[in-house]
């Protein structure tokens, strides 16, 4: 079972691309963060793409699969709990860095050739949306990078909770 460092979590809704979701695999196995994927995926979980990006971390990471965003964030006691869905959109009206983090916040990112609806943007569970900022013609970030950046500025913020 993989050490629960904290009870900071990442959610891809739809994801669309393996190696994407493998980096992440590996992102979280090293952080400690907590993995969700929400269906329907864009690939199998058994894809060589995405075990290949993940190397040999998929065993240590805590990776939950869920059917739909209601599941998802249901699992997670949203909106009961103190928990916060920050929501990481191009679209955010706030930067990323702007935001105070707590241990048990939930950042939400989107497909990669999509980004999140705005449906779930204007969702009553979530918080806040929040952006990576980048020159004003640009579409995106790679995903995996804009949760790398978003998920360590929130581990900074938290004093780096069991990472060396």
């Amino acid at each position: 079972m993989p050490e629960k460092l904290h009870a900071l979590h990442i959610v891809l809704f739809e994801p669309e691309i393996p190696p994407n979701t493998g980096n992440l695999i590996r992102l979280c196995a090293n952080t400690g963060v907590q993995l969700h994927l929400v269906e329907p995926l864009g690939f199998s979980m058994d894809t060589k793409a995405l075990r290949r990006a993940g190397l040999d971390y998929h065993e240590s990471a805590s990776v939950f699969i869920h059917p739909d965003i209601d599941a998802c964030l249901s699992s997670l006691d949203v909106p009961d709990s103190n928990r916060r869905v920050f929501a990481v959109s191009t679209r955010g009206i706030s930067t990323y860095c702007d935001a105070e983090y707590n241990s048990s916040d939930v950042l939400l990112f989107g497909p990669e050739t999509r980004g999140l609806p705005k449906n779930l943007l204007n969702d009553d569970r979530i918080h806040t949306s929040i952006r990576v900022p980048m020159k004003s013609d640009s579409r995106s970030l790679n995903l995996s990078n804009a949760v790398a950046i978003v998920a360590f500025e929130a581990l900074r913020q938290l004093g780096f909770p069991g990472l060396g």
